[in-house]
């Protein structure tokens, strides 16, 4: 066969694009259904634009900053909440054995004198700079979603991975953030052999809201048992 045969029959760039396109579609349409649940939703949280579910993402956010293991900080999240603390003026009424308790509980234990000290003094900051209601630090940012970073960075406990945590929960409620797809995302996409463009990641995704393709991504990210299901 000549070259000029072989070329003629080899697939055009459009043709393998399509198909990557397709298999992309194929392993995401599969990663979301088998593994897209928010890290809210596991922590019992509907999210809403009002400040209760807010506080509650913010501090499970600083739950998850630490060096454990994300089930553990999920299931601390669920006893702070079961304990009452479900907004910034009862955790920092509670008082810090209260919270080392409902931490040790969820099985929160090598940080918990540490984080229930940081979570008191969020708590705090929330209620004093922001009324205990996160809707007014979002006005703060005023649409800029690196101002809105670096506010949430002020909140103690909560550092980069922290507030990139928050973001990937919080755009399907604040639609200026999306899509917002970190590099622990990112990474997701990467094992999985997806593109690493966020906008071409949500085009491919479909309807899929961005906060649960960001957590799928991530859960892949995490876990190669994950990544290795799907595809």
């Amino acid at each position: 066969m000549s070259a000029a045969t072989r070329a003629a029959r080899a697939p055009g760039a459009g043709e393998r694009d399509e198909k990557d396109d397709r298999r992309a579609e194929a392993v995401l349409r599969e990663l979301v259904g088998r593994h897209g649940e928010t890290f809210a939703q596991e922590a019992g949280i509907t999210l809403k634009n009002t400040p209760q579910p807010l506080y509650r993402l913010l501090v499970l956010a600083v739950l998850l900053s630490a060096r454990i293991r994300g089930s553990v900080a999920v299931a601390a999240a669920r006893e702070l909440s079961g304990a009452g603390l479900r907004d910034p003026h009862r955790m920092a009424a509670a008082g810090r054995r209260a919270r080392v308790d409902a931490l040790g509980r969820g099985g929160y234990r090598r940080y918990d004198e540490r984080t229930a000290t940081q979570l008191g003094e969020g708590a705090e900051l929330v209620t004093g700079r922001w009324g205990g209601d996160l809707r007014r630090l979002r006005g703060e940012a005023d649409g800029d979603v690196a101002a809105l970073r670096r506010l949430l960075r002020e909140v103690p406990g909560l550092g980069p991975a922290g507030a990139d945590i928050f973001l990937r929960e919080v755009q399907g409620v604040w639609p200026e953030v999306a899509p917002f797809l970190d590099a622990k995302a990112l990474s997701g996409a990467e094992r999985l052999g997806l593109p690493s463009d966020p906008g071409r990641l949500t085009a491919l995704a479909g309807g899929t809201g961005p906060e649960v393709l960001a957590a799928a991504l991530v859960r892949a990210a995490l876990d190669k048992k994950v990544a290795g299901s799907v595809g």
